[in-house]
């Protein structure tokens, strides 16, 4: 169809598209509408009604398709021909040059539909992340200097500054609670949706809940570092990052949809010159539905949006994945590498077994070792207090001396004792150390001469062996520690998690060449390697590792940054979630691929043979989208319609 060019006509294009730029449902409404009256319109006789349904269904062609038409011509003025407003566009614009006026406003009507229906799944999709940026507090709750509150932007509040929450109020900055208890709900960072008690001293994250009571929190970072500054980056990263398949897409589509086109112009113009008595408005309507059936549109929309999908799922559950190609790296996990302190164990010791010397008691030995290591912050000096039944009364402790590397000198009762390594009894010539079994962590002297030896263990974190045992199902073939610790240290939590192999005594550089070794081995394995850390001296190990994850519960900013997974509440099970969550969306990927591709091949072949009419083959091409789409869709909601789980249904008794 051409216009006479005037203003009038003109304006009346971009009113069309403007309105259906504004609510596009609307033009779409009114174009069915009038689409349906101009098929009455047509059955009726009389030349009363004469070019009345053309008319309309030139109308019903406006509607929709003024805004696609513009759409297509400053893509073209970018240089970018080959889009699906392109080939819309010119498959109308052809049906109407050949006076087919219904098929020109039914591809219109059916492609802008199609549209507006993928923009909706699409926008449906995205509140999972988008509920998580709205978690971001608008304000916080300031002590001034003269002990008055002012609500203040959290970006303008400096460390050590103080800040209150009153109940039911969002978390605006990381800080630690200096005044009051309460309980937090941490569903927006970690997944976890049971409310934590935290009472004086303890952290609280930027974008908790807080609950019935009132906290006084002395600010720990500014709001640009918070847990919650950080999830935003993260998320904002994470749709930079294509995976594989998706950018093969991409490329694929960019010489897919020109070599359409170029059949088509082939099928249009050739069979009308080799073949006697072909008509060519019979070839150049077979080439327009070839040119509907090719538009990309499921393969473009679907595939980033099951991507979408699964890092979106993963957000809900508190694992937080840097991009698309990181989750395609995680189905594909054959060696995966722990550090052992703070990742497999909890970073806490525990008194597995008390060893006195002859004449002494268990009760006796722990007595004397809590008392001397009262005052203590070393990490086994609060194990063993804590391993003591009894009150340790601070009126029988004297003098308190720290050794540095070595232990403890204290005077209790006005008896001295020494407390630490072997090493320290030895140097103060302590009388009876024949009988201090090897191996011990900390030894006792009671005046001079040896009491007894502590043998302590690191607590394991309850679900370590059944998060190994959960990859070792989902296909993992090797998994290793790599330790600063010692041999037995190292040994002993191997065998207890359930880990194939540990390698001690590392420094951090010493495990990136371990690392190098594995890389290998998963190379040949035919897939990826994985390291799971939380300290500072695990960032170049994450960084080397195929796939880098970080314990961001208490883990070092330093090993989150250099990360490309981070768990938010240390849950090692949710490295296993992770694993399923990445498999999950590979699968949707492909079957968004097979579907789109096989009908679209399917219905390619059919319209070269004329066996489909142009409204169809659009109306096929728009229903292989929405399916792709709601198929796409399914990552969003893990445990639905075959999706993984949340993190709980994995969940496994430890065996004693």
């Amino acid at each position: 169809m051409k216009t006479c060019g005037c203003p009038g006509c003109e304006s009346t294009g971009l009113t069309l598209a403007g309105a259906a730029a504004r609510n596009p449902a609307l033009p779409l409404i009114a174009a069915a509408v009038l689409f349906g009256l101009a098929f009455l319109l047509r059955s009726l006789p009389g030349a009363v009604l004469y070019c009345a349904d053309e008319i309309l269904f030139i109308v019903a062609f406006l509607l929709p398709g003024a805004g696609t038409i513009l759409q297509a011509l400053r893509t073209l003025g970018q240089g970018r021909l080959f889009n699906e407003n392109f080939l819309m566009s010119l498959a109308s614009l052809g049906a109407l040059a050949i006076g087919e006026l219904p098929e020109a406003a039914a591809i219109m009507i059916l492609f802008n539909l199609g549209e507006l229906l993928e923009s909706r799944s699409v926008s449906r999709a995205r509140r999972s992340i988008a509920a998580l940026m709205e978690t971001k507090p608008d304000l916080a709750n300031l002590v001034m200097a003269g002990g008055n509150v002012e609500q203040v932007a959290p970006e303008t509040v400096r460390p050590g500054e103080e800040v209150i929450v009153r109940p039911g109020e969002k978390v605006a900055l990381d800080g630690e609670v200096i005044f009051g208890s309460s309980s937090v709900n941490n569903a927006a960072l970690t997944g976890e949706a049971v409310p934590q008690p935290v009472l004086v001293g303890d952290p609280v994250l930027a974008g908790a809940i807080n609950g019935a009571g009132l906290l006084r929190l002395r600010v720990s970072r500014p709001f640009g570092e918070s847990s919650l500054a950080r999830i935003y980056r993260l998320v904002e990263q994470s749709a930079a990052q294509k995976a594989p398949t998706e950018r093969f897409m991409t490329t694929f589509a960019r010489y897919y949809t020109p070599a359409v086109v170029a059949g088509a112009l082939l099928l249009a113009f050739i069979p009308p010159l080799v073949i006697p008595g072909a008509a060519f408005r019979v070839w150049l309507y077979r080439a327009l539905v070839f040119l509907v059936i090719s538009c990309p549109c499921a393969l473009v929309i679907s595939i980033p949006l099951g991507y979408l999908g699964g890092i979106g799922s993963a957000s809900k559950q508190g694992i937080l994945i840097k991009g698309a190609n990181y989750l395609e790296a995680l189905r594909r996990l054959k060696v995966v590498v722990f550090d052992k302190t703070g990742t497999l164990t909890e970073g806490l010791f525990q008194v597995e077994r008390v060893i006195p010397a002859p004449g002494l008691s268990r009760s006796e030995l722990l007595y004397w070792a809590a008392h001397a290591e009262a005052h203590s912050s070393h990490p086994l000096a609060r194990s063993i207090r804590e391993a003591y039944p009894g009150a340790i009364l601070s009126g029988e402790i004297g003098s308190c001396e720290s050794l540095e590397g070595l232990g403890i000198r204290a005077a209790v009762r006005g008896r001295e004792v020494l407390a630490g390594s072997l090493r320290l009894l030895q140097r103060e010539g302590t009388v009876g150390l024949s009988a201090a079994p090897p191996g011990g962590s900390v030894y006792l002297a009671l005046e001079g001469r040896y009491a007894g030896a502590l043998m302590m263990g690191e607590r394991l974190r309850p679900e370590a062996a059944a998060a190994v045992r959960e990859l070792k199902k989902l296909g993992v073939r090797r998994t290793v520690i790599l330790s600063g610790d010692g041999a037995a240290a190292a040994g002993k939590v191997a065998r207890k998690a359930g880990v194939d192999l540990a390698h001690s005594s590392l420094l951090p550089e010493e495990k990136v060449a371990h690392l190098e070794t594995l890389l290998s081995e998963a190379g040949a394995l035919g897939g990826k390697l994985a390291y799971v850390g939380d300290g500072i001296n695990d960032a170049p190990a994450l960084s080397r590792a195929h796939l880098g994850i970080a314990m961001g519960g208490a883990g070092a900013d330093a090993a989150i940054e250099a990360a490309d997974v981070v768990i938010m509440d240390d849950q090692l099970l949710r490295v296993a979630a992770a694993v399923r969550i990445g498999r999950f969306t590979h699968r949707i990927v492909w079957q968004n691929i097979i579907l789109a591709l096989g009908v679209k091949g399917l219905f390619l072949v059919a319209g070269a043979l004329g066996a489909v009419p142009v409204w169809a083959a659009l109306f096929a091409d728009v229903g292989v989208a929405l399916l792709a789409i709601a198929n796409a869709a399914r990552a969003f909601w893990p445990g639905r319609q075959g999706g993984p789980g949340p993190v709980k249904n994995y969940l496994m008794v430890e065996p004693d």
